[in-house]
């Protein structure tokens, strides 16, 4: 049983690490989802209704959807929407476009996530110290989401087996001060028929709009989802089924409160804390912050999960990923936790109290489960479920999930701009790298590689030529084993002639599904050229320099190539020779007239480009022996130049 499966398999430790990873986002919205619902007034037809839509939304929405249906559109294990995408993107080109959007959405989600839940934590000191100022609440959110971040680098795995503990805590301490107030007032119970969301829906004035604050109790569906490659599916469902009984018995104690209170104003209350008896707040804060620490994990894993993918598709640019444990699914992506970091803070700053961040929170997420509803339409059809199905599962869903969007709408001019607007700034940086993508494979030039593999033995044999490398390897996009791109001919006979022993032709090829390891090698001439293709799964570190080290090891061992040095002073003491990579960098060349569309597409991508690491990085290739060689992309150089000659 490899690492994945022993991870992912059903047991008391995959249990708690599922604990410790993906609930804290669900786990932690009884800190703030009855606060939303229920701001001034309390009226026992709101409590009721309120109640009874929390608990149907994470019925309809969270269990059956997601924990019951979703998690079987799994990838091999890994879940998430790109990992969907990947599942049905040759059904259509459209679906990038699908993709694009909800992965955006998602990310930006992460970014409101972890303020919102430390900020309604940490407020809760208020009640123990009345004298607390904002301020000092806003510099205490900020050093533990900054703590949080730091503690990235060391992997989920050691976060989940730190968190998991923890949340069992968080859990039970919730069901049991929800049952202490229940018991009080079985009255509460009543939420439970639908009929109460129906009324508080249709006929309490305005009640459609609090959707918007329902909407809070299940946002972290989506990231549970993400997150199904770290824990595995049959530990996600029977952890949830714990999960969901402490947060319903927490709700309905909440409401158990309200309904005592009755005719009351809440009066900045939060019902959450009001659970709890004076000698126990000061523990239940502590733990409650610890829980909202651990809230933001479900969203920082799920977006280092999702930026990984997007660059396997072409969707984000090449930055560096770290593996920091062994477990596949498992990285840190340090260009993203540092963006995190700083929009994270950036909100705390700009908001300064939960309250306030409510309005930001949820808009994004409800395009993300719109989107996902839209793929797994088209996974359903792949799988060949009965078309009825399929129609009732979208007509369902897409009322569901409309009627969120169309509440959280709302949100907008009170904060939901921003979560839309970092949205916006993810979704056009993921547009501009697939568009320029497109863009640079349309143009690029491939020839026939039969035509010059004599050209390359004499070079090979050109003793009037410095010797370039031992081994010279380049990097190719050609698909085709039969060919090459124009660029690297150029680069070995005219750039400089490039004289090597051995050719060797390095494509890689990123597969549809997550973990694929596979190379094949193609002697083009023998003991001359060699063409090694790569066949990688979406989230497979791109380490190329070890790999083709690995390959070189296997063909020496099968004795399909002789490495020793062809030089006669090393060759006689058997001495390996040197290798040397060559990376083709494009960059966009002033000789060009091309559309509008694709000349700020292109100026974007390069923009953005400088700020990043460099491809030979991105592959894991030794920076002591790779040549990086700029080459123009010329999109479509002018036809025509007015050019007189003066005599």
């Amino acid at each position: 049983m490899d690492s994945k499966q022993s991870h992912t398999a059903i047991s008391g430790a995959g249990l708690l690490i599922a604990l410790g990873i993906i609930y804290g986002d669900i786990g932690t919205s009884p800190l703030y989802v009855m606060k939303a619902i229920v701001p001034a007034l309390i009226e026992p037809r709101l409590v009721l209704g309120g109640i009874s839509c929390v608990i149907w939304t994470l019925t309809l929405q969270t269990t059956i959807k997601y924990v019951l249906l979703t998690l079987n559109a799994d990838n091999n294990g890994e879940g998430g929407i790109f990992s969907l995408y990947a599942l049905v993107r040759r059904r259509g080109a459209w679906l990038s476009a699908v993709a694009i959007i909800g992965g955006s959405a998602l990310l930006a989600d992460g970014v409101i996530t972890p303020p919102i839940s430390v900020a309604s934590a940490i407020e809760g000191l208020k009640q123990v110290y009345p004298g607390l100022t904002q301020s000092v609440i806003v510099y205490i959110v900020i050093g533990i989401i900054a703590g949080l971040f730091l503690l990235q680098s060391f992997g989920t795995q050691i976060v989940g087996k730190a968190f998991g503990p923890i949340m069992f805590l968080w859990f039970t301490m919730l069901g049991v001060l929800g049952v202490s107030w229940i018991v009080q007032d079985p009255a509460i119970l009543k939420a439970i028929n639908p009929y109460y969301a129906y009324d508080l829906l249709v006929n309490y004035p305005g009640g459609f709009w609090l959707l918007g604050a329902v909407f809070l109790c299940t946002t972290g569906a989506e990231a549970l989802y993400s997150d199904l490659g770290h824990c595995g599916k049959g530990n996600i469902r029977i952890s949830w089924t714990f999960v969901k009984t402490t947060l319903l018995l927490n709700y309905l104690g909440q409401g158990a409160w309200l309904l005592s209170h009755q005719g009351q104003q809440l009066g900045g209350r939060n019902p959450f804390y009001e659970l709890m008896p004076p000698w126990f707040l000061l523990i239940g804060i502590g733990i409650a912050t610890v829980a909202a620490i651990i809230a933001s994990q479900a969203l920082i894993t799920g977006s280092f999960t999702l930026v990984a993918e997007a660059i396997r598709l072409n969707m984000w640019p090449k930055v560096k990923l770290n593996y920091p444990t062994d477990v596949k699914g498992q990285l840190f992506v340090p260009s993203m936790n540092r963006l995190l970091l700083v929009g994270c803070i950036g909100v705390v700053l700009f908001f300064r109290e939960s309250s306030n961040m409510e309005a930001a929170y949820g808009l994004a997420i409800t395009l993300t489960m719109l989107m996902t509803t839209v793929l797994l339409c088209t996974w359903l059809r792949v799988k060949r479920v009965g078309k009825p199905l399929i129609v009732l599962f979208a007509v369902v869903y897409g009322l569901i999930e409309g009627s969120f969007l169309i509440a959280n709408l709302v949100k907008f001019p009170h904060g939901g701009w921003v979560s839309l607007a970092i949205g916006a700034t993810l979704m056009g940086v993921m547009y501009v790298w697939l568009k320029a993508y497109y863009i640079k494979r349309r143009l690029t030039d491939f020839v026939k590689l039969e035509p010059y593999v004599e050209g390359l033995k004499r070079l090979s044999d050109d003793e009037s030529i410095p010797k370039y490398s031992t081994h010279l390897v380049f990097l190719t996009g050609a698909e085709r084993n039969s060919e090459i791109e124009q660029k690297v001919i150029y680069s070995i006979f005219q750039k400089r002639p490039k004289r090597a022993d051995i050719y060797w032709f390095i494509h890689v090829e990123t597969t549809d599904e997550p973990y694929t390891m596979e190379y094949k090698v193609t002697e083009v001439a023998p003991d001359d050229v060699f063409r090694i293709t790569f066949r990688l799964g979406f989230r497979v570190q791109q380490r190329i320099n070890l790999y083709f080290r690995k390959v070189i090891e296997d063909l020496v061992r099968n004795k399909e190539v002789d490495i020793t040095s062809r030089y006669e002073s090393l060759s006689q003491r058997h001495i390996t020779g040197d290798f040397r990579f060559v990376v083709l960098e494009k960059f966009l060349s002033v000789e060009n007239d091309f559309p509008t569309q694709e000349k700020l597409v292109m100026q974007a991508y390069f923009y953005i480009k400088q700020f990043i690491a460099s491809e030979d990085q991105y592959f894991g290739l030794d920076t002591s022996s790779v040549k990086v060689e700029k080459v123009p992309l010329v999109i479509a150089p002018p036809r025509e130049v007015a050019l007189t000659r003066i005599r």
